[in-house]
């Protein structure tokens, strides 16, 4: 080997290395000051519960505090656009849901693009929904729920938290995959849907677990379904919607995402933590408390979720001809 190509080596190398110096640098530095986890929900909620238990770990794991900054409203648009026109140095975060993808689906015009105005870090946790009635309800199964709205002169009347909510397009989904159809009479959010279903206001309520688990376990409600991709922990005798419907699959899911163009050291660094929580024990008992389980992902892997929930959902909207629209108030169906 000539020496000449070597040094051109060696130049190589110590270009290289002079290149890689300030990211090494600055992910070694990072965090310097408290970090802002914006969160789209209200203070108290599960999905508040999930963003301070993230924010926890990654205080503890990294030596700043990650704070959570609650910013509710609009669907969760308030919050994501705070994100999208934050600076990109790693010092605002959003705890992107999966609504996310619901909103981006269902808005005819957003003021940020919802996935290239992002920097996509991670998932960290996922929840079913259950789909539940009350007590004396004649529907008991998936296969009779569907046997009983293709007979039904009225559609079957459900209820989710709002217009175009995961709940409500994970409903619809299962309306088309089983070719029959549903009413959907949203409600106000809170604790309206367990209300309404032990009212009989309603035949079905497509809910996350904490607001059922409580009402299920006392019989005050039943569980029909699930909607993940494997049974619920907490349910474990509750079929889920696929073990009818082959390839039907919905959960909610929180991760970490931050404004675009974020240095790839910090989010090298943020994933790695993150999927770290998801593998701890402890972290995971807590999630499972609120009807959650972890869920990691690459951040490459986290930006095709959501692209690929915003493209079925978009899907669904247009089909089911959905539009945004204020909550309605509960009134009695046919089916009390």
């Amino acid at each position: 080997m000539s020496p000449i190509r070597i040094l051109g080596r060696r130049t190589v190398m110590a270009a290289a290395a002079a290149l890689a110096a300030p990211a090494i640098a600055r992910a070694q530095a990072y965090p310097a000051r408290t970090v802002r986890v914006v969160n789209a929900y209200s203070p108290g909620g599960t999905a508040d519960v999930i963003c301070r238990i993230l924010c926890a770990g990654l205080t503890d794991k990294l030596g700043q505090s990650f704070a959570v900054d609650n910013k509710p409203g609009a669907a969760g648009t308030i919050a994501a656009q705070i994100v999208a026109r934050a600076p990109a140095d790693g010092y605002t975060l959003f705890m992107l849901p999966g609504g996310h993808a619901a909103s981006a689906a269902i808005q005819e015009q957003m003021s940020y693009h919802p996935i290239d105005d992002f920097t996509f870090i991670g998932l960290a946790t996922q929840i079913p929904f259950i789909v539940a009635t009350f007590p004396d309800h004649p529907i008991k199964t998936v296969p009779e729920l569907i046997a009983a709205a293709k007979a039904a002169p009225e559609p079957i009347v459900f209820s989710t938290s709002g217009v175009g909510t995961g709940q409500h397009l994970a409903a619809e989904l299962f309306a088309a995959m089983a070719n029959i159809k549903l009413k959907h009479l949203p409600s106000r959010g809170g604790t309206a849907v367990p209300t309404m279903l032990l009212g009989k206001h309603i035949e079905l309520g497509f809910e996350p677990p904490p607001s059922l688990l409580e009402l299920l376990k006392d019989g005050k409600l039943r569980a029909i379904a699930t909607t993940g991709p494997v049974r619920f922990f907490a349910l474990p005798d509750v079929p889920t919607i696929g073990e009818t419907i082959p390839g039907y699959e919905v959960t909610s899911y929180f991760g970490l995402a931050g404004p675009p163009g974020m240095p790839a050291d910090i989010v090298k660094l943020l994933n790695a933590e993150t999927v770290a929580m998801t593998e701890d024990p402890q972290t995971v008992e807590k999630f499972k408390t609120l009807g959650s389980l972890p869920l990691s992902s690459t951040p490459e892997g986290f930006r095709e979720q959501v692209a690929s929930d915003i493209k079925r959902w978009t899907r669904i909207v247009a089909d089911a001809g959905i539009k945004p629209s204020a909550p309605a108030t509960a009134a009695p169906s046919p089916g009390k």
